[in-house]
């Protein structure tokens, strides 16, 4: 069968491979069209494998809310450089499975690797991927998602993509006002980088290693032993409130805290849970 102009372009638009590719693949399977994109495709998944183990330290975080902010969904994804991290073909990979993931009950990345791709149940996450992978040249991979349901959810994407968070409230429904308050503890959440909501949700091994530094260094100052435990309790108060989101100095009005400020909106708001994405972190 002649492989015609019209016949290459035709699979170049369905495929995005190189004219050459195409008109390879075409005389490979006798002009047939859907046989031609299987080889292209099977093609590109044997690079894809090869470039699947390259370093992957650039990306995009990406949310998606329920229009009643009961439910929502953080995203990451990861590729090689930051150049291919900002093309639409990676902004658009981030944008279709963060809000296909708020359609599903998917709990890790394997079940979503082997789950049909959005709007192309033909082929599966994975298949998608390996698919941009040919297309890009790089690297790209699904690095952890967050799935949250409650009273209030609300998420926050900063620094075009480089850090995101998704964060749960209890207390109040999405008011107008709670949705603010909401809003600014998220952009908290990725200005401060707390590591737990309060110091009753920080976990004992954390807290015995910082006690455990604290405590050699004011040993090493030579003062005596009653005066190095003041130290060392004087130096975990100070840990608290960099390490508490609700002890943090609120970024909008330092001269309070997160709690405080909560406690100022009212609506027995109380901070239930965050998390917080950062590229590279």
């Amino acid at each position: 069968m002649a492989i015609t102009v019209d016949m290459i372009k035709t699979l170049r638009d369905r495929t995005n491979a190189g004219m050459m590719d195409c008109k390879k693949a075409l005389q490979e399977t006798g002009g047939d069209m859907e046989e031609a994109v299987a080889y292209l495709r099977q093609k590109g998944l044997a690079v894809a494998h090869k470039r699947a183990a390259r370093e992957t330290a650039e990306g995009q975080v990406w949310a998606f809310m329920a229009p009643d902010h009961r439910s929502g969904v953080l995203l990451e994804v990861n590729c090689e450089t930051d150049f291919v991290a900002k093309t639409p073909a990676f902004v658009e990979i981030g944008a279709k499975l963060v809000e296909h993931l708020a359609g599903v009950g998917l709990e890790t990345v394997e079940e979503l690797l082997a789950h049909p791709a959005p709007q192309l149940p033909e082929l599966t996450v994975a298949d998608y991927l390996n698919d941009v992978i040919a297309k890009t040249g790089e690297s790209i991979r699904v690095r952890h998602f967050t799935r949250y349901t409650g009273d209030l959810i609300t998420a926050y994407i900063h620094h075009g993509g480089k850090i995101g968070v998704l964060l749960e409230m209890s207390g109040a429904g999405p008011l107008p006002e709670t949705l603010a308050a909401a809003k600014d503890v998220a952009m908290q959440v990725a200005a401060a980088n707390p590591l737990a909501v309060s110091r009753e949700n920080l976990s004992p091994e954390e807290v015995e290693k910082e006690k455990a530094i604290f405590q050699a260094q004011a040993r090493d100052s030579g003062k005596p032993e009653n005066i190095i435990e003041r130290m060392v309790t004087g130096r975990l108060e100070k840990f608290y409130k960099e390490a508490c989101l609700l002890e943090q100095a609120f970024v909008k009005n330092p001269d309070i805290t997160v709690g405080q400020f909560l406690k100022e909106v009212g609506k027995e708001l109380q901070v239930r849970r965050f998390t917080r994405y950062q590229i590279g972190a």
